[in-house]
């Protein structure tokens, strides 16, 4: 089963994978809560196809839970969107008692999120079972303020007072993306564990013996080939960084990434010298994921 993609939902793939056999899993799941529950069906993929211009685009905006978690966060929004906040807890608890399952004891698992959905994580994956070590902070090289500025918005409505509000928004500048790092219990401790399954501990040190800080900077991003249409690749580094401090780099390590995508955490594995194990729910992705662990080497 080593180095092998699965397509398909991982909710149903796991269940077929072996109880305590997995070293780390680290994912990218979908962040946008609003939308999870809502039916991908012909009907919603045929009035998205008709809204983009090339396949490309259409590859971005099917997947399931893809939608954009914006509108106005008033009592009418809050009351008609509150259970999809739920919904959404609920759906990671199901594949995070799978994944639970198949690592080994002591193993450790990052899970990457957006700052406003990192608690619905952090709760639905100690339910499962695990309990919180970190939040590791990515900070990225750039941001993009996604609130509103209520000066222009005034100033539309021909408001005279427009002015007064310069340099108002709905939001700060988010920098930094949430890598929740929860952890399967031990097995008696840590020495005991260490040496039946090999995982446990973190490598928590660098070359010159200084420790790793849990705020992840100054990571170049990679130019993505043509080829690779998927919309919230990370970087290559950053995965590399993440596999490094979780698990020991050789063959018998396997790293799991239920929602592969286009396959970084894949591509990071393969060149550190571990193996992998990937499942992604859209076809058009096996063909990238393969291409990039045939070409990033």
């Amino acid at each position: 089963m080593n180095n092998e993609i699965f397509i398909g939902d991982c909710v149903k793939i796991l269940p077929k994978f072996k109880a305590n056999s997995i070293d780390v899993c680290i994912t990218d799941p979908p962040y946008n809560y609003e939308f999870i529950g809502k039916n991908w069906d012909n009907k919603e993929i045929n009035r998205r196809i008709s809204k983009v211009k090339n396949s490309k685009t259409l590859v971005k905006n099917i997947p399931y839970g893809s939608g954009l978690a914006g509108g106005v966060r008033n009592k009418r929004w809050y009351d008609k969107f509150y259970n999809n906040l739920i919904d959404y807890q609920n759906w990671v608890n199901i594949w995070g008692n799978e994944i639970f399952r198949v690592l080994k004891p002591g193993s450790y698992f990052g899970v990457f999120n957006s700052t406003r959905s990192i608690a619905h994580i952090q709760v639905a994956l100690e339910k499962s079972g695990f309990y919180t070590r970190d939040i590791i902070v990515y900070r990225r090289s750039s941001g993009i303020p996604k609130g509103i500025n209520i000066e222009k918005k005034l100033k539309s409505l021909k408001d005279p007072n427009y002015s007064n509000w310069k340099g108002w928004h709905s939001c700060l500048l988010n920098e930094w993306e949430a890598i929740v790092l929860v952890q399967k219990p031990l097995e008696n401790n840590y020495h005991e564990t260490l040496k039946k399954y090999g995982v446990g501990l973190l490598k928590a040190t660098n070359k010159e013996g200084k420790f790793i800080s849990n705020i992840f900077e100054n990571i170049k991003r990679n130019s993505k080939a043509d080829y690779n249409v998927h919309c919230t690749v990370k970087p290559l580094d950053l995965m590399k960084k993440l596999v490094k401090i979780m698990v020991q780099l050789n063959k018998k390590s396997i790293v799991l990434d239920p929602f592969a995508g286009s396959g970084t955490t894949l591509v990071a594995a393969k060149q550190l010298g571990c193996s992998y194990i990937g499942i992604e729910l859209e076809k058009e992705y096996k063909k990238i994921i393969n291409l990039r662990l045939k070409t990033e080497i």
